[in-house]
């Protein structure tokens, strides 16, 4: 590993909560900012105490939390035109938030300086030096966020780097360089950070946004180029297409170019906090996302599967357990009799790979898929599959009749009522139940059917339609994934759910 010192920058509280469809409470804003610390994040930006209340809420409360590791940082502006810096509220926010740092940002573009701050370039030279001399002097690290440098750099390179010479001059304890368009290329990023290293000579930081998928490849450049702070988010969240995603840059930097980031037992932690900040934010984790996804290391076609059992490095970069994450064969018709082996196996069934009943088997998964199952992800379907397959499966009820019938639709109030009939253990039970919708409203019955044979029913729920468990606290559940499939919506539903309950009683 090399000995080059990277700190981590995270604004997940701050630039991630401007992502659309992101709401933050100050209590969720904590419980990330002690996971970020538990893992070890180097800096955590936690808002801007000046623009709201909740900010300045979250500043109060985190300093009860406990942080170990951590360094909280407020976020806000340099000082107005023409506004003494003492007297700015602004300003006086950020000191009120009582952090040992904070990050100012100032503009770099001069295009900004004239037509949004509607004031000289030479004031806001003073606006940049006033500001951070004054926090200086009161003995806070100051990292100074060069908002649209890029940008400012290709319009007027000689005003973009002498805003970041006056930042230098009033003492910033880094300058960190901000595509905040997402507009740059990594040969442009590299380019600009070298003319910057000539022309100052304080450490550097580095701030992408994701606006041409080039955030992560720009931050690794910056890296490559001497900077030594990076900002970004975890799982990339942020504004518009979204920030640098530290979920990818710690392992590109520790894993690829063999940069120490955090030990390796805490790289096993990045999976297990890329899936709690989804949680918190009320984002389903993204399935396709490189390292932390579930399908990062999910192997679904033949010949992968094949060469992956023979050596792993064949189809993947790193190994899945370096960053927490677990390999995964998926079965389908195309992965062949080798999936559907490896995955016996992991169901504690030994199959042969030539075996009349793994033929049998494949022949069956071909012919449900052909009709629209997907047993990829519904790997409670598939081992029910596999034991009918075998003849060990067997049946804990039938169903006699059912019904459900939806009332109340377009006057706000829907209701759904069912009725369910089943035959478990010779005896008959019908009972109905009613719900706000007709999947909710089967599943009642159903369970309250079988409640008296099976008691054990009582212990599962329903958590389809995309509920997730928000309150990550609250400790993990067995889950598990059943496939129903039919032209009409509420039979595929019925489908799946009699599956699900026939898997936990076979599960016990």
């Amino acid at each position: 590993m090399k000995k080059k010192k990277i700190l981590f920058y995270d604004t997940t509280l701050r630039d991630g909560s401007q992502a659309e469809g992101i709401s933050l409470s100050s209590n969720d804003k904590v419980l990330i900012a002690k996971r970020l610390d538990q893992f070890g994040m180097h800096y955590i930006e936690g808002g801007w105490p000046g623009s709201n209340p909740k900010d300045m809420e979250f500043f109060l409360a985190v300093k009860k939390a406990g942080l170990r590791r951590s360094r909280v940082a407020a976020f806000g502006s340099t000082r107005r035109a023409h506004t003494k810096v003492q007297s700015d509220p602004q300003i006086k926010a950020l000191l009120d938030a009582g952090t040992r740092v904070v990050t100012v940002f100032g503009k770099s573009w001069d295009l900004h300086v004239t037509d949004v701050f509607r004031t000289s370039l030479k004031e806001n030279l003073l606006m940049i030096y006033e500001t951070i001399a004054y926090l200086k002097d009161k003995k806070i690290e100051v990292i100074y966020d060069a908002e649209h440098f890029f940008d400012g750099f290709k319009a007027n390179p000689e005003y973009a780097l002498k805003t970041l010479q006056h930042a230098a001059r009033a003492g910033a304890d880094n300058l960190t360089l901000c595509d905040t368009n997402g507009g740059a290329l990594p040969h442009e990023v590299r380019h600009a950070i070298l003319r910057v290293k000539r022309a100052v000579r304080a450490p550097l930081g580095i701030h992408c946004h994701n606006d041409s998928e080039l955030a992560v490849a720009n931050s690794i450049q910056a890296v490559g180029g001497g900077c030594v702070l990076v900002q970004g988010t975890v799982n990339g969240f942020g504004e518009r297409c979204g920030n640098a995603n530290l979920i990818s840059i710690i392992p590109d930097l520790q894993l690829k170019m063999g940069i120490r980031c955090f030990t390796p037992a805490k790289l096993k932690e990045l999976t297990a906090l890329s899936h709690y900040v989804a949680e918190i934010c009320n984002l389903p984790p993204m399935n396709n996302q490189p390292f932390t996804g579930r399908s990062a290391f999910a192997h679904k076609g033949g010949v992968h599967i094949n060469a992956m059992i023979k050596n792993a490095k064949t189809y993947e970069h790193v190994r899945p357990d370096a960053v927490g994450n677990y390999r995964r064969y998926l079965v389908s018709e195309l992965g062949g009799k080798t999936n559907i082996m490896i995955k016996a196996l992991e169901l504690e069934m030994e199959l042969q790979k030539d075996s009349p009943e793994t033929k049998k088997i494949l022949a069956e998964i071909q012919r449900l898929e052909y009709e629209g199952y997907q047993f990829e992800a519904a790997e409670a379907s598939f081992e029910l599959l596999v034991q009918r397959v075998l003849g060990r499966f067997k049946p804990f009820f039938t169903v006699n009749d059912i019904s459900v019938r939806t009332e109340n639709i377009g006057n706000g109030r829907p209701r759904s009522i069912a009725n369910v009939s089943v035959i478990a253990k010779g005896a008959e039970h019908v009972e109905s139940a009613e719900e706000d919708g007709p999947v909710n409203a089967l599943d009642s019955a159903l369970r309250k059917a079988l409640a008296k044979t099976y008691p054990v029913i009582s212990e599962i729920h329903l958590t389809d339609y995309k509920v997730r468990v928000v309150n990550s606290e609250a400790g993990t559940r067995k889950t598990w994934t059943t496939v129903g499939v039919h032209e009409n919506i509420i039979e595929a539903s019925w489908k799946a759910l009699v599956e699900a309950i026939e898997y936990k009683l076979h599960k016990g």
